[in-house]
């Protein structure tokens, strides 16, 4: 039981002016955290406490699902990741660690980093002491600190340059036992989020600088989020942004016959979608094609697209590139021949076409069959363009942004769109990096194989803001009873009276007996202060001690989510308080 008067709870009746969202507005005025710098936070007691909390509830599930724990360090040498198959994509996003005090680092002197993640600590670790396949599967994981290089840290916990994360990583002899695993730790989620009382939807997502093969995204949704969810309730499909798909293109849809021979014409200034849909030349978007140049590991493609459509340039990924941007105007002119805004891969047209690594279709052009594209001549385009016998095709492939409305690829009912927050991803990782560092075991043949990795997340910070987010109202948090600071506040309106607070320790110690942890306000504040700080911080079930409920025989006993105060005799107390707790412990 603890006494508000001796604890330390610095509430605000303001919002700080660089909130933007309500969680984290209520992070700071309910008094869980203080801001230090850009995206760096101190957790205050009452913040720890719910992060401890969350903590606690994930270490129990991740174990639950397998999950042995460790501590790995924060510091990395920078050669570990250098041997690894990410450093050129991650290394933007690390802060470097001088060892020397001075700045100036000499090429003898050895370079750390700070860990985002631990996959180029934990495989060179497994690869030391795991060599047999007696000795697999296993799934190590750690609760700890990570550091991101956050070039614009916002909302709070959300985006922070310093953060809380369980990070998980399996080791499984072949592919059918890394998914059993996967699936292992996917339920393992499933059951933390409910347990904190998130509700997290579990959606396809990209493998991004992580690689692999697979991966699933846990998203709180919230108006709100740093995210998109592209789902359909009826079928159950669910997939953030970046790896949606949609039926809009019938797998059986036939190649378009030419309509006439192609022809160039002039379009001068033109050098936009929208101009050419503009008069005089009225080309529908749908029906022009759109060609954009990327530089992927410093080789120059081309990506078609339908003039309607926006790339995904996270779906870029599939061509296997390690490194891929938007190329420059004075990259451009010299391969295609012409500046951006007419420019087009009609066979022929390209100035040095064989210095592309590729021209790369989306498969939506398919529905145009004929149309207008860039004549790769600054001014002109050309029109009756047909894909089949016309365009330099490499490859098809999903390479557009899905938008709401289009037929959901496992019903063909309408897709919606939601904001979410990520909290959660899991990946099947593959052998990508077991191959780099040489995490082998041996089998009963004494054959040596790879070990097939899957890798895991849990943002306990984004969690606990997530869980605000989604369980506030106008007056404060309203907590969840498993994570709340506190689960019961005693109300003492008149702490100068030695028999309310009497009484105070006996409805805490009650509340105690029960399974509850108890904060009794104290304070020497008038009861609207009290009562407002009370909804602020949200604790789930409060109960009030004044003098004249006192000279009455009741105390008044609240629900922080409803709106009913329920009067209970003084005589039955103890026994209401006691149901009360296993009412709100049964909700968890």
């Amino acid at each position: 039981m603890k006494l508000w008067s001796q604890y330390f709870i610095p509430t605000l009746k303001e919002s700080p002016a660089d909130a933007e969202i309500a969680s984290h507005k209520l992070l700071v005025r309910a008094g869980l955290v203080r801001k230090l710098g850009g995206g760096l936070y101190t957790y205050l007691p009452l913040g720890l406490r719910v992060l401890q909390k969350i903590s606690q509830i994930c270490r129990e599930e991740i174990e639950r699902g397998g999950g042995i724990e460790l501590a790995m360090p924060h510091l990395h040498p920078a050669e570990n990741w250098q041997q690894g198959p990410r450093w050129a994509a991650a290394r933007e996003i690390m802060f470097r660690a001088d060892s020397s005090g001075d700045g100036q680092r000499s090429p003898q002197e050895p370079e750390f980093v700070l860990g985002p993640t631990h996959e180029e600590v934990i495989t060179p670790l497994v690869k030391a002491e795991i060599t047999s396949y007696r000795d697999l599967p296993k799934n190590f994981f750690q609760i700890g600190t990570k550091f991101r290089n956050e070039i614009r840290p916002r909302y709070g916990l959300m985006r922070a340059r310093e953060f809380v994360m369980m990070d998980a990583y399996s080791f499984d002899v072949d592919d059918e036992h890394a998914i059993r695993s996967y699936f292992a730790m996917k339920t393992a989620y499933e059951n933390f989020f409910r347990r904190v009382g998130a509700h997290a939807i579990a959606v396809e997502a990209d493998t991004g600088v992580m690689g692999g093969s697979f991966s699933h995204e846990f998203m709180v949704p919230a108006e709100i989020g740093d995210d998109d969810v592209i789902y359909n309730e009826a079928s159950g499909y669910a997939a953030n942004r970046e790896k949606a798909t949609s039926a809009l293109v019938p797998v059986d849809l036939p190649d378009a016959a030419p309509v006439a021979a192609i022809e160039e014409f002039p379009t001068p200034g033109v050098v936009t979608i929208a101009a050419l849909e503009a008069a005089p030349y009225a080309v529908p978007a749908d029906q022009q094609f759109k060609t954009l140049v990327y530089v992927g590991d410093g080789k120059p493609f081309a990506v078609i697209l339908r003039g309607s459509d926006e790339l995904e340039e996270a779906k870029l990924g599939v061509l296997g590139f390690g490194v891929v941007r938007a190329a420059t105007p004075a990259e451009i002119e010299p391969v295609m021949g012409a500046k951006p805004g007419s420019l087009g891969t009609v066979k022929g047209t390209i100035r040095q076409a064989g210095a592309l690594a590729g021209i790369f279709a989306d498969h939506a052009i398919r529905l145009i069959g004929n149309g207008t594209t860039g004549a790769n001549k600054d001014g002109f385009h050309v029109r009756h363009v047909n894909v089949t016998r016309d365009l330099a095709i490499t490859k098809f492939g999903d390479f557009r942004r899905v938008r709401p409305g289009e037929p959901d690829p496992k019903s063909g009912q309408p897709l919606q769109v939601r904001r979410g927050i990520e909290v959660g991803h899991v990946f099947k990782l593959g052998t990508k990096y077991s191959e780099k560092y040489g995490a082998a075991f041996t089998d009963d043949q004494k054959q040596s194989h790879p070990m097939v990795m899957g890798c895991y997340g849990i943002g306990i910070g984004r969690t606990l803001q997530a869980v605000i987010e989604q369980s506030h109202d106008a007056d404060g948090i309203v907590w969840p009873w498993n994570v709340a600071p506190f689960q019961v506040l005693v109300c003492v309106l008149d702490p100068q009276l030695p028999e309310a607070m009497e009484l105070a320790r006996r409805l805490g110690a009650a509340a105690e007996q029960a399974g509850a942890e108890v904060l009794v306000d104290d304070r020497a504040e008038r009861p609207g202060v009290k009562f407002k700080d009370a909804d602020l911080i949200g604790i789930p079930l409060r109960l009030t001690v004044g003098g004249r409920g006192l000279k009455e025989g009741i105390i008044e006993l609240k629900w922080r989510a409803q709106k009913e105060v329920v009067k209970v005799p003084v005589a039955e107390v103890e026994a209401r308080i006691a149901a009360a707790v296993r009412a709100g412990a049964g909700q968890a």
